[in-house]
């Protein structure tokens, strides 16, 4: 039966870090890699049988490869903090595994991912399915080096899973606007290293069609009164990354 490593990234994440685990319990072992929490995540991690190593933040990309090269298993399950695996996901998770090389080629799967915006969940907004690939074999993938919106690539061919993945990344409306100012604040490095001119009407217009394209073209008038929430949200991160871009051209300028 092939070996199968859960990694997680984490900073202070105390609230969610047990149930994550729990929910990953079914592997043959999970990988912590912790940036400095000052909480008690890697005592409740060390709790659950997780096996915690310490490494400056770098970026949620590289972040992820470090945790990745400490996994041992011959598959691996990709999942962040504030995500759970469902024992329908588990199931589904553990066949895929289980499948013989000789069947084909597969080294990895994507699944949706279903993410709750202040308690609800979110069916529209751009939000669902989501698909992403967390689960490949091991040394047949690699994670970008992206400061956000890191990817996993993988080798030939990738199949899906048709569970869920539980995401719950916004509780509070204060989390929601330091989730804002972050990675606005990574977004917009990640566009000034790329050389792009941002001019200052940019961010005004990113931000109108942002919302435009949330809350009319991805039906997030669906997801009710958290549906315009999310879509305000999104309209202010990408204003401010295009006007925090502007700002650092104009320093270096």
């Amino acid at each position: 039966m092939p070996r199968l490593s859960a990694i997680v990234i984490t900073k202070n994440e105390a609230a969610n870090i047990g149930a994550c685990l729990d929910s990953v319990a079914f592997c043959d072992e999970c990988i912590v890699v912790d940036c400095g929490s000052d909480d008690d995540t890697v005592a409740i991690a060390q709790a659950r049988g997780a096996m915690v190593h310490h490494h400056p933040w770098q970026g949620f990309g590289k972040q992820k490869q470090v945790a990745l090269s400490h996994a041992a298993g011959d598959w691996v399950l990709l999942i962040d903090a504030d995500e759970r695996v469902t024992p329908a996901l588990a199931a589904q998770i553990k066949k895929a595994v289980a499948q013989p090389t000789a069947q084909g080629n597969i080294n990895g799967y994507e699944m949706p991912r279903l993410s709750t915006f202040l308690g609800r969940p979110m069916r529209h907004s751009g939000w669902y399915p989501d698909y992403v690939l967390r689960l490949f074999r091991r040394g047949k993938a690699r994670i970008s080096d992206d400061l956000v919106h890191e990817r996993v690539i993988c080798e030939e061919q990738v199949s899906r899973l048709t569970e869920p993945l539980s995401h719950f990344p916004v509780t509070t409306l204060e989390s929601a606007l330091s989730r804002v100012d972050r990675y606005s604040t990574a977004n917009a490095e990640m566009l000034v290293k790329s050389g792009r001119r941002v001019s200052f009407a940019s961010g005004f217009l990113h931000g109108m069609f942002t919302f435009f394209k949330t809350y009319i073209l991805r039906a997030g008038f669906l997801d009710g009164r958290e549906g315009f929430l999310l879509a305000v949200l999104n309209a202010e991160g990408a204003y401010y990354k295009y006007m925090k871009a502007w700002q650092a051209g104009r320093r270096r300028d």
